[in-house]
This record gives structure tokens, sequence and C-alpha cells, in this order.
């Protein structure tokens, strides 16, 4: 996919996240997503803060807070900004679904994989379908194999192949992993979730 077709399908992500947590009752936006140690209300938080990314010494403040870990850094803003009321989180993501400012640190490409996984983050465990696009989930399945850190999946799944079973979509060697691009892109960025959906003689490990 090109930049133009991935801004496009990332607009329409926010846009259908907006949608699905507009109706959401206080307890739903506090059930654990599928993401480890984020709510549902801290991952609509993440992805509403995405285009509107804070100014480099407010980044260098909240590093030194975290203490130089990413992955706290990155919670603890979330998290934060999940505190205001659920409907401003739904009107700043369809205020910025159209958005193409990006943090400093990253690119469109890692833009595309972050909304559709996050999404499916937030659907799955409210039992409410959220249709990941099959282009756009096989662009953001090879860059994260091919991009190492965080998830290093080519090096965590180095004795599998996975196999798309609904594109022309595969990677790795070894005994083979089936399943729906979308699984296999949850598969990557560790969301056990992704099971129920795989097949072959490489699930059975799980």
């Amino acid at each position: 996919m090109n930049r133009d077709e991935s801004w496009t399908v990332i607009a329409e992500q926010r846009g259908a996240v907006a949608d699905l947590l507009a109706d959401l009752t206080d307890a739903e936006w506090d059930i654990p997503s599928l993401c480890a140690g984020w709510r549902v209300r801290d991952v609509a938080a993440h992805l509403a803060l995405a285009p509107q990314p804070p100014g480099p010494f407010t980044m260098a403040a909240e590093a030194i807070r975290a203490g130089g870990r990413f992955h706290r850094l990155n919670h603890d803003i979330a998290v934060r900004h999940a505190s205001r009321p659920g409907a401003d989180l739904v009107t700043e993501l369809r205020q910025h679904a159209g958005s193409r400012r990006l943090p400093a640190v990253t690119n469109y490409r890692n833009t595309l994989f972050d909304v559709l996984v996050h999404a499916q983050d937030i659907a799955v465990p409210l039992e409410r379908p959220l249709v990941m696009p099959i282009r756009a989930a096989a662009a953001g399945a090879t860059r994260v194999w091919t991009m190492g850190w965080p998830f290093w999946a080519r090096r965590r799944l180095r004795a599998v192949r996975l196999v798309a079973t609904d594109t022309d979509w595969s990677a790795g060697a070894g005994a083979e992993v089936r399943g729906p691009i979308a699984a296999l892109l949850l598969l990557m960025t560790g969301r056990r979730a992704a099971l129920p959906a795989l097949s072959g003689p490489g699930a059975a490990q799980w």
C-alpha cells in the first residue's frame, strides 16, 4: 500500500473506533483490552493522541518520569489522557481522524499497523466486530515482520511459517501456522486472542 492508501485506512479505522466507542457504558470503558495492562479507555486515549503528539520538551519530561522506558512512557501518557470523559475521546478521534500529523519517532507505516491492532484491542474484548481491511493488514504484517523492535516477531516466531488464508502473504520457515491475515498480525504483535483463528502444525505449540 502506498502512503495515500495507508492514510485513508488510518482515517477510516479511527472513525470506526470512534463509532464503536460512542455508546459504551461506563463499565465497558474500563474493560481490559487485548493490550496487557491497558483498559479500553487507555487504548482509545492512545489512538486519540497519536495525531496530536506532545512537543519535544514535554516528551523529554515524560521520558525522565518513565525512567527512559518506552513502554512505560507510552502507557503513562495514555492513562493520564484517558482520565477525561469517554465522550471527549470519541470527539478527538473523529476530529483528528484524517490528520497526517505524526510523532517525530515514527512513520505512516507504523501508524497503519498501530491503529489496526489497537482497534482490535478494543473491539475483541467488547465482542463488537470491527473489520480489519485485508490489504492493510498484509501491509501491517509485512512491516511488523521486518522491523525488529518492539515486537521482534521474526525472532519470536522463527520456528514457524506464517501463511495467510485470505490473501497471498507468508513469512518465515518451519511448521506452518495458517489463519486470516488479521489474526497473523495480532499474533505477531503478541495478542494471544488470535490463537483460536489459527491452525496448522505450528499452531499446536501455543
